[in-house]
């Protein structure tokens, strides 16, 4: 389910390969690899992984010339694979001269990254923006003017802070940082249209590290333009301190309809998954009704009434079996994303919950009988027991995703 009460910020759309940001399209989740992009191997083994699950474009870093010569062969072995998700080239201090001496890994590549603060100083800045700008506009190519707070072109701030100082009611530093970004992002995708990339080929962000500071950059950004508008917080950290920090900034953005692809950014816990950071980007949008990807368990908390753990195994089974399946039914059975399943532990809320979902279990707490009542559209269809539980109840799942979602929407 989508929600409708969410009124879009306006702003002209962007296609990348077959996916659309902005415009009338649904915000895009999107990804970054931490892979050495020269070995090709397992850059593509992690764009592979972060695509099938569910990231729609993947940033790729190209910093050297090593890693230019492999974009390539990264192209095609995804698309041996058949993976079309495009490929965004991140580009800094040497981007200009990497995309004109490497024209194979100029047209492979998706989007290209620029963030307008390192690519050069004075007239050098200029003339190396210039080029990359250029090399875009040759392959036809989207450019997400990219600007960070940490890597602010040095002339830039020295002169509107002056200019600040001398002004009858100077701004405080925290607003003058944030004039600056939104300064910054404009001026470069103005130069940018005056060099020939076209309105429909320009996506702006404006990465902060702060909640406070993101959330005010972006509403000034959305105030003075419709280019399109890439959100995430920099350098959010790791665990729950990243997932609680990117969510609180780029949730208050979504509900005001600011933002057309979002990126969470979180470090990896050592050994951790990369795909974390996009299943983090899919539930914030789904939770905010803006997207579904797939289908949302409902479980409660547990409390002294759920001493039994067969609820949270069986929440987090289901949760996964869920996410496992979504590829396949993603294609045989659509719509399936859009379901909820409730898995609940006692007898207090359980029944109400499971009868509001799609499908719903409600499993014996302490003291209760030790069986089960399932629910299905609001109607109990079964009482399961046995220690099989959890296969018994995967299998009504299964059932309900076929027999609702397979049949033809004719009838036919």
């Amino acid at each position: 389910m989508t929600s409708s009460c969410i009124s879009r910020h306006q702003t002209v759309g962007v296609p990348v390969g077959r996916i659309l940001i902005g415009g009338d399209a649904p915000v895009v989740v999107q990804s970054m690899t931490n892979t050495d992009t020269a070995d090709v191997d397992a850059t593509v083994r992690q764009v592979a992984e972060l695509a099938r699950a569910g990231s729609e474009l993947v940033r790729i870093t190209v910093n050297n010339e090593a890693a230019a010569k492999a974009v390539p062969s990264i192209r095609e072995a995804l698309d041996k694979q058949g993976l079309s998700v495009p490929l965004i080239g991140d580009f800094h201090f040497n981007g200009h001269r990497l995309l004109a001496d490497f024209p194979e890994c100029a047209q492979a590549l998706g989007k290209y990254r620029i963030n307008p603060g390192n690519v050069g100083s004075g007239e050098k800045r200029d003339s190396q923006y210039a080029t990359m700008i250029e090399t875009a506009c040759r392959y036809d190519k989207p450019v997400r003017i990219g600007v960070n707070w940490g890597s602010l072109d040095k002339a830039l701030v020295a002169s509107m802070m002056d200019e600040n100082a001398r002004a009858a009611d100077p701004l405080d530093a925290d607003e003058v940082t944030h004039e600056i970004m939104v300064k910054s992002a404009l001026d470069s995708a103005l130069q940018a249209e005056a060099l020939g990339l076209g309105r429909d080929h320009i996506v702006l962000s404006c990465k902060m590290s702060g909640v406070q500071d993101l959330i005010a950059v972006y509403r000034k950004l959305a105030a003075r333009s419709d280019y399109a508008l890439h959100l995430g917080l920099t350098e959010a950290g790791m665990g729950s301190k990243g997932i609680v920090a990117s969510t609180a900034a780029l949730a208050v953005l979504l509900q005001e309809g600011i933002g057309d692809t979002i990126r969470i950014s979180l470090t990896p816990e050592p050994g951790g998954a990369r795909t974390q950071e996009v299943v983090v980007a899919q539930e914030l949008l789904q939770s905010m009704g803006l997207r579904a990807f797939a289908p949302m368990v409902v479980a409660c908390p547990g409390c002294g009434r759920t001493t039994s753990t067969l609820f949270q195994q069986l929440a987090k089974d289901v949760q996964s079996h869920l996410r496992a399946q979504m590829p396949v039914w993603r294609r045989q059975y659509p719509g399936a994303e859009g379901m909820s399943v409730a898995v609940m532990g006692c007898v207090v809320n359980g029944p109400g919950e499971s009868k509001q979902a799609n499908i719903g279990i409600s499993l014996p707490g302490t003291g209760e009988s030790p069986s089960a009542p399932v629910f299905v559209d609001g109607e109990k269809v079964a009482t399961l027991k046995g220690d099989d539980i959890a296969v018994q109840f995967m299998g009504i799942v299964d059932g309900y995703v076929k027999d609702r979602y397979g049949r033809d929407p004719q009838g036919e």
